[in-house]
């Protein structure tokens, strides 16, 4: 064999064996993964809808969040809320730390309670989105489908963003001194991958879809079926999503 012909096989042998490699990690993370050259962010516009009624405070998706995105302690993304409707017209909320990450206290029978929910929250991803009006160095920005993002590279840890966000979904992270919040794990929808806390919901409560896809299930849902935003008095139009949202919820 000429060393010409030796060099090209043995080239061929490596990228067989990392293309199975690649096919490996694929079926790990599930779903249909494109690689990062064909990707036309141009061709997209997410959406993410949460059906309230199939919620049962699990938070597994808090723990699939914080493990995805490499979250700090006593901080989280995404959160659970309970909501504990009384008789008498009275609501309370109920948020244990770390989003409801380890649980929530059982409910006290014979005080008038009326109905109890679970609400998922996370960023909103605005498409009017106060974080990135306030942000005097642009560091706050919207994707061409519609993810709005950090720069941590212009971010100076001045906080205006986490001030101005009305749904409270931003902190500072405590070493990188820099916003953090969801994006609906950027790193894995341009990959044509759910994001992680959607995948990890056991009942389907979480929905992420593409408007521009005609057969997408959460563009047709929201078509066909009326939906509720928080907070729509804002006038920040949400692209996060909800079914059977009650009034007590804001």
């Amino acid at each position: 064999m000429k060393r010409r012909d030796f060099v090209k096989t043995g080239l061929g042998g490596v990228l067989t064996i990392l293309i199975g490699k690649a096919g490996i990690a694929h079926a790990l993370v599930g779903g249909d993964a494109k690689t990062g050259d064909t990707y036309d962010w141009e061709q997209h516009e997410y959406a993410y809808l949460i059906d309230i009624s199939k919620c049962i405070g699990c938070t597994m998706c808090v723990r699939a969040c914080k493990r995805e995105n490499n979250v700090p302690d006593n901080f989280v993304r995404t959160w659970v809320e309970r909501y504990h409707v009384l008789d008498f017209d009275q609501t309370i909320v109920d948020c244990p730390p770390n989003g409801g990450l380890n649980g929530y206290k059982p409910l006290v029978e014979g005080n008038g309670a009326s109905k109890a929910f679970f609400v998922p929250k996370m960023c909103n991803h605005c498409k009017k989105s106060p974080c990135e009006q306030v942000c005097p160095v642009g560091a706050a920005y919207h994707t061409k489908e519609g993810v709005v993002l950090v720069d941590p590279k212009r971010c100076i840890g001045c906080g205006y963003c986490v001030q101005a966000c009305p749904y409270g979904c931003r902190f500072l992270h405590p070493v990188d001194h820099v916003a953090s919040k969801c994006t609906w794990c950027y790193h894995r929808i341009t990959k044509g991958l759910k994001p992680a806390c959607v995948l990890a919901c056991p009942r389907g409560a979480r929905l992420f879809g593409d408007l521009k896809d005609p057969n997408d299930p959460v563009r047709k849902t929201l078509l066909e079926t009326p939906v509720q935003v928080l907070r729509p008095d804002l006038l920040t139009e949400p692209q996060c999503f909800y079914l059977h949202l009650d009034k007590e919820v804001r």
